[in-house]
């Protein structure tokens, strides 16, 4: 039974982690389950979710290489495949933005030949397409899972190993009262939208996404003589007016070019952080700010001095960072902003601030499991939107096309500020936004705020729930200094508790074999892992933990005692 393993999902966490498991010498037996009709896809690119207009904000050159790269696959693909997908063959590069449809079909391809390569090794791999897995309960051998399936008696499972690499989580029924989405998946549904006043909250590229299949259902994109990116609304959808809404009512950065693989850092590094941590102290986030406000004057001494880096906390960077922006028309420094970012990649000229904030973002994130609950709750509300700021610019087709859209009369960008109170029961379809300055009443309003954080009591499986098999996550309280086992008091952060190797934590004689990889549960202590990177680093994490766990003498490996079997130090307890 421990070399028995399933992975509820087939997106890249789960295709990552086949992967690395399938390396393995010893023979496996291995059950992918996944609820779509077609395995190996994922939901951000699977074309029943995605419009084909939609573009991924991560190219070629960043995707770690399956069994071969993104750009080495496009051009293997026939021309009539390529046509299909939309991509010019001349536009087939490395730092290139393809469609998420086509990156789904990258992945596909590459989940069907690790597969493929894993039976030829040995393995037994089992794909069972269209099954959702409805239950997962803790047993103290084993774990047991119920599998779904319309019109059929529920099937059930037993496994040594279990990762739940089920992606994102969004509703089912997206419209959920005339008139309003609660998410702009499956962006299809927003094909529908009629051509009134259209709300969308969020300004990232979820809502640029949702913006642009608003926009193509009612008009078309083209390039004028120039070659310039224009709109133009078909006959009957005059009305079409589109407000992209957020706090600040900022778009986000174009691209920035950078050197691939990263330089190194200097001071802000891995071991510096780890230091710290290690230290037990108290003022831990500050320690690690200081290290950050070292590395990026270091960095670029100018920049430092502009914002005043020598001065700035904590509470006060997220302010100055993002001062200049706000106060300037959104249009217009989206204009600049795509203009420099151009050139740049033309000259191969890396913006060091830039470059420095985004090398920092993950050696930064080491830190959040470790923080107390005041400081965990600094770090989020002032810190994080500055790396999620920078990593996450976007296309530069995206910003073209905002572009477009305002030329045209269609498009503007509201800043809601704190203070605003958002109605869908009032109006019969659509939604009144009150801040102070007046209503906002729309006929159709999208919420493109992205993926929400869920805790401990939003597992998706009633048996984990029922039977305590799902911790909430905790951190030490404000003034506490972690010496040794000595007993400390801990409050909760939100999350689930996991080990080292994303296992959950368990408390009774049961099965700690259960892998959480599923994003909306570790956002709380893992804010940035919402890439296909750190879908490469998390299924590798696993599945080394799976294969380690297998080789112990089987008499060592025995899960009836849990508490014997963890990491010696938990990460988000």
């Amino acid at each position: 039974m421990n070399e028995t393993i399933a992975l509820i999902g087939s997106g890249p966490t789960a295709i990552y982690s086949l992967r690395k498991l399938l390396s393995s010498a010893r023979p496996l037996e291995i059950t992918v389950f996944e609820k779509e009709a077609v395995a190996g896809r994922g939901m951000p690119y699977h074309p029943a979710v995605n419009d084909r207009a939609m573009l991924a904000n991560i190219a070629s050159i960043e995707i770690p290489p399956i069994g071969e790269t993104l750009v080495e696959w496009l051009e293997r693909q026939p021309p009539e495949e390529l046509d299909r997908l939309r991509v010019h063959p001349a536009h087939i590069n490395d730092r290139e933005f393809f469609p998420r449809v086509v990156l789904g079909e990258y992945f596909k391809a590459q989940f069907d030949g690790v597969v493929a390569s894993g039976r030829a090794a040995g393995h037994s791999v089992t794909i069972k397409a269209g099954c959702e897995v409805s239950d997962v309960a803790l047993q103290p051998d084993e774990i047991r899972v119920t599998v779904s399936r319309p019109d059929l008696p529920s099937e059930h499972y037993a496994f040594g190993h279990v990762v739940m690499a089920t992606g994102h989580s969004f509703p089912d029924l997206t419209e959920v009262k005339p008139g309003y989405f609660a998410s702009p998946w499956p962006a299809p549904l927003l094909k529908g939208i009629a051509a009134g006043r259209v709300g969308i909250l969020g300004t990232s590229l979820s809502g640029i996404d949702a913006m642009v299949t608003v926009a193509t259902s009612h008009g078309t994109f083209y390039h004028d003589e120039a070659g310039l990116l224009e709109y133009h609304r078909a006959a009957g959808s005059e009305g079409l007016s589109i407000s992209l809404m957020s706090r600040k009512g900022m778009l986000p950065e174009a691209d920035f070019y950078f050197p691939i693989p990263y330089a190194p850092l200097s001071i802000c590094t891995d071991a510096a952080v780890d230091e710290l941590i290690a230290s037990g102290r108290d003022d831990l986030l500050d320690a690690v700010f200081g290290l950050f406000r070292e590395e990026l004057t270091a960095a670029d001494p100018d920049y430092a001095a502009k914002i005043g880096l020598a001065g700035l906390t904590v509470e006060t960077i997220e302010a100055a960072y993002f001062a200049d922006r706000q106060e300037s028309d959104p249009f217009l420094w989206a204009a600049l902003n795509l203009a420099e970012a151009k050139q740049n990649y033309e000259t191969h000229t890396t913006v060091a601030w830039r470059y420095a904030i985004l090398r920092m973002h993950e050696v930064v994130a080491r830190v959040v499991p470790h923080l107390n609950v005041r400081d965990l709750k600094r770090f989020h509300r002032h810190f994080k939107s500055l790396f999620v700021d920078d990593y996450a610019t976007v296309p530069h087709a995206s910003i073209e096309r905002v572009l477009a859209l305002r030329r045209a009369g269609v498009l503007d960008i509201v800043a809601l500020g704190g203070d605003y109170d958002l109605d869908i029961d009032t109006p019969e379809r659509g939604a009144i936004i009150t801040r102070p300055e007046g209503e906002l009443v729309f006929d159709t309003l999208v919420d493109a705020t992205g993926q929400g954080r869920l805790g401990a009591d939003e597992i998706p499986f009633p048996s984990l729930r029922r039977q305590g098999g799902v911790s909430k996550a905790s951190a030490l309280s404000e003034g506490q200094v972690r010496i040794g086992d000595q007993p400390m008091t801990e409050q909760e952060t939100g999350g689930i508790a996991l080990d080292g190797a994303f296992r959950l934590v368990v408390d009774q004689p049961l099965s700690n074999r259960l892998y959480c990889l599923a994003l909306p549960f570790l956002l709380h202590q893992f804010p940035f892992v919402q890439g296909i990177t750190s879908s490469n680093e998390l299924g590798e994490t696993v599945a080394n933990a799976i294969l380690a766990d297998i080789a112990k003498p089987q008499a060592q490996a025995s899960v009836s005692a849990p508490a014997l079997d963890r990491e010696p130090e938990l990460l988000v307890r």
